[in-house]
């Protein structure tokens, strides 16, 4: 598929709503696709299940106390349990900074077929939101911080060259091809400077002690691209290219319109006819050797549809193509249109309408060069790969995952992210090549008894309390992939043994433990949090889901838990952006590991008809109103629940 969530979906942007919460996107024409579509279709932004609407979370109409960035930002009274921030070298706006002191913004004004520059602009304030629980006064003075630590999500590293991605869905929309994607090696590795640059959290001041990344690490389920993952994490130099191993065999050289070509002076492409540049040396740039410092601090690993099967949506059938010599860059126009029809209504499991389109079309395909390092892994592959110690970095050895995972290749754990607070990884992922989510019959009940096992007090499935004198009451946050609105039940034709279960049985099972504070997840690329309120408040619970860092606008999250000693907890999000300049070479001559950085942002902030869609410098539908952003949640604790 082309990169993105599946093969590659930029997208037309959603329309923006209120300030404090976006509305869903609109349905594009059940005739187009775009590329954040085919995220749609492979995953990131889920499809409806009933008329192909994208499902994101729904609006809400949120409690919002505003505080100005800077004051949001002040240094909190000397707390014990804060240690000592790093001292981060000088480098130009983001490096060692976040949302809230600084956001990368264009410059200029919207107009058609033009390409604008990235300037820095001014930070976002923090907003306090009260859906769940009141902010009683004082509580600063009053807090004692509990974790602090990171979010990555949908990162996506793509093999670009891969000949099992669908690039010709462009036909259908400009927006179905990311003209940035060649470029995710070099600007994952500008988010994990910034990690180690950051110091401290801004609101409890404890330094970050892990990074959780929920999910779409890589694109296609290449091996090559979950070595360039592991890597990336752990240290260690990547070469972003695969095939021949001096030449680029992607769609940018094809010499076909239908593709931006940056070092074509000949070629009127469709994005440079709306302004896209020429870059003399792009393509040498974008697969030289980039050199990862790896984190300083553990990671763990929460696997995604991208990660479980290829291009997030497809059968794991079709992994000859993908270590083949044959990569086809156009298809008629019925073709396509028939794909995009088998890839929203997610009812071809077998992927038998590509694999036609494939073999149809095989005489036509680019010649590229075969490599077995392309080849399709396993859940098994993927949990030994995590396991093996060449890639522990700053541990744990694993990722989350241990030797015990092997045993049936389970993709989900529990892991220990402070004194009295827990983490639960789960997996989503179908393995029967559709890019919508859910949990099998074995993981829901294990998730039951993981809940249970840590809640002195909790609730039955009919509303009656259950008692656990021996539990330690932990404060809980569940990590994912899939967001609750693209979780769904259609079977698993890869293990149609289990029943599935859906976002709102999730939903449900989380009301019944008071001590769950949040559901904290990606998929949807999209900056979105959303109270879910129980009758009996003390069930309520906040589900965090955050764009992705391949898109507009190329954001992770730090993620901070404070007990405010006056029966509340307060979970502080802030959003981070790449340790990369906002600012561009001005004649496009930088095309150094952080020039590439530099410039990955920026074409994704050109993305077809995205500028459109902003006000004040900020698209809603992407990056979510302010009570999307840099915000304390509060709920109430688990001890007076």
């Amino acid at each position: 598929m082309t990169g993105t969530e599946m093969a590659g979906t930029a997208s037309t942007p959603p329309s923006s709503s209120t300030p404090a919460s976006p509305s869903p996107p609109a349905a594009p024409p059940a005739s187009s696709i775009n590329r954040r579509r085919l995220l749609l279709a492979s995953g990131a932004v889920a499809v409806g299940a009933a008329g192909g609407a994208a499902a994101v979370l729904p609006r809400q109409h949120p409690t919002l106390t505003v505080r100005p960035a800077a004051e949001s930002a002040a240094p909190q009274p000397p707390l014990t349990a804060r240690r000592p921030a790093r001292q981060a070298p000088r480098r130009a706006a983001p490096y060692a900074a976040t949302t809230l002191d600084t956001t990368a913004r264009l410059a200029g004004r919207a107009h058609p077929d033009t390409y604008r520059r990235l300037v820095s602009g001014p930070g976002w304030p923090m907003v306090v939101r009260g859906d769940l629980a009141p902010a009683a006064t004082g509580r600063q003075d009053r807090r004692t911080p509990l974790a602090c630590f990171m979010q990555f999500t949908d990162l996506h590293l793509t093999d670009v060259q891969n000949p099992l991605r669908t690039e010709f869905l462009r036909s259908r929309r400009p927006a179905a091809w990311r003209a940035q994607e060649a470029l995710t090696v070099a600007g994952a590795v500008a988010l994990v400077e910034q990690v180690n640059a950051l110091g401290q959290g801004p609101h409890t001041d404890l330094t970050p002690s892990f990074v959780m990344t929920t999910g779409d690490n890589i694109d296609n389920n290449s091996a090559i691209e979950l070595d360039w993952f592991l890597t990336l994490m752990s240290g260690g130099r990547i070469t972003p290219n695969s095939g021949d191993p001096s030449a680029y065999e992607g769609v940018q050289n094809s010499g076909l319109p239908l593709y931006w070509h940056p070092d074509d002076a000949a070629l009127r492409d469709q994005d440079k006819r709306r302004g896209l540049p020429r870059i003399p040396g792009f393509l040498d740039a974008a697969i030289r050797p980039v050199t990862s410092p790896g984190l300083d601090i553990p990671w763990y690993s929460t696997v995604g549809n991208h990660d479980d099967i290829p291009g997030g949506c497809l059968s794991p059938a079709l992994g000859d193509f993908a270590v083949g010599s044959r990569k086809l860059l156009s298809v008629p126009a019925t073709d396509a249109a028939a794909y995009a029809k088998a890839l929203n209504s997610g009812d071809d499991p077998k992927s038998e309408v590509l694999t036609a389109i494939l073999e149809r079309h095989a005489t036509s395909a680019r010649t590229v060069t075969a490599d077995e390092r392309r080849r399709l892994f396993t859940p098994h592959d993927y949990l030994a790969a995590h396991l093996d110690p060449a890639h522990a970095g700053a541990g744990p050895v694993g990722h989350g995952y241990t030797e015990n995972n092997l045993d049936g290749d389970r993709m989900y754990y529990t892991f220990r992210i402070a004194e009295n607070v827990i983490g639960i990884s789960l997996d989503t992922t179908y393995r029967s090549g559709h890019y919508e989510g859910s949990l099998g019959t074995d993981q829901l009940r294990w998730l039951e008894r993981t809940l249970a096992a840590h809640s002195s007090r909790s609730y039955d499935a009919d509303g009656r309390p259950v008692r656990n004198a021996g539990a330690d009451d932990a404060h809980v946050l569940v990590f994912s992939h899939h967001h609750s609105p693209s979780m769904t039940r259609r079977p698993d034709a890869a293990r149609t043994e289990e029943p599935r279960h859906d976002g709102a049985e999730v939903l449900a099972l989380l009301h019944r433990f008071p001590n769950v504070v949040a559901w904290i997840n990606g998929h949807s690329h999209v900056n979105r949090i959303t109270p879910h309120a129980h009758a009996t408040p003390a069930r309520s619970f906040w589900e965090v889901n955050t764009a992705s860092h391949l898109d507009y606008p190329h954001h992770a999250r730090v993620i901070e838990l404070a007990d405010n000693g006056d029966g509340t907890v307060s979970l502080f999000t802030t959003l981070v952006e790449s340790a990369a300049p906002h600012r561009t070479d001005p004649d496009f001559t930088d095309l150094s590991a952080v020039g590439l950085a530099s410039l990955y942002r920026e074409l994704s902030y050109n993305a077809p008809d995205l500028a459109t869609g902003m006000k004040a410098g900020v698209h809603e539908g992407w990056a979510g109103g302010p009570g999307d952003r840099n915000v304390e949640l509060l709920v109430a604790a688990s001890a007076s629940r």
